[in-house]
């Protein structure tokens, strides 16, 4: 059990457990009082609860293809002051979008699959959590662009080469890059992740970097700042 300030979360049945990508993208995550929110792949569901709690008006689906983390996400949502917010759909995002054809988000997260053509890891469900490809992402993305609102956003926290080819297969669907964001765990280290802000509107681009880590074992005001409301040690 992973206690935060306002809720907590049950990590049984889940390949992925909570780790800094998630609760990076669930506490950077920016849309202008959005009323619809996607999760894709919430595994625990921490990602969603804790856009729960930052978009207090917002209802919030989220989509998950194993179902025993689907079911676990499921329970910490119930367990939660904001669990009639927070909506478990025990599907892949293919079949989501299938059975809601005409649903709009104003903002979609994920913290997708990152193994791109590469040998699948040992264990079968952290297989399914964590392998994808360029077939993948192309699915994944022609779907949120029919989904997202006029002004809607997908935010996407992944490895580098990850995000080269979801900026390659992003653009071929005439989607926008309008933010980069470059983690870096320390000051003098090269960039180990990319948050990426894709929509369906054209905007100047902006890029900036966020580090993680002040000195060993110390976290920066960036880390502190963004995680502030959601982790007690802060």
């Amino acid at each position: 059990m992973f206690q935060f300030k306002q809720f907590s979360v049950n990590q049984a049945n889940c390949a992925m457990k909570i780790n800094t990508d998630g609760v990076l993208l669930g506490a950077m995550a920016e849309s202008e009082t959005p009323e619809s929110i996607l999760d894709i792949g919430t595994g625990t569901g921490v990602i969603a609860l804790m856009l729960a709690q930052r978009f207090t008006d917002a209802k919030i689906d989220a989509v998950e293809i194993d179902e025993l983390a689907a079911a676990t996400a499921s329970e910490n949502f119930n367990r939660s002051v904001f669990s009639t917010r927070l909506k478990t759909y025990p599907v892949g995002f293919e079949a989501f979008f299938a059975s809601n054809p005409e649903g709009k988000y104003d903002l979609i997260v994920s913290n997708p699959p990152f193994y791109i053509n590469s040998l699948h890891p040992p264990k079968e469900k952290k297989q399914l959590a964590k392998h994808a490809d360029a077939d993948f992402f192309r699915s994944m993305l022609s779907g949120v662009s029919n989904h997202l609102t006029a002004n809607g956003s997908c935010w996407l926290v992944l490895p580098l080469n990850t995000a080269e080819l979801v900026k390659t297969v992003a653009m071929e669907l005439r989607m926008f890059i309008n933010t980069i964001i470059r983690i870096r765990s320390f000051e003098n280290k090269n960039p180990h992740r990319e948050m990426i802000v894709l929509s369906n509107r054209k905007n100047s681009s902006v890029e900036r970097e966020f580090i993680i880590y002040h000195a060993e074992g110390v976290h920066s005001e960036h880390y502190r700042s963004a995680l502030k409301d959601f982790f007690t040690i802060f």
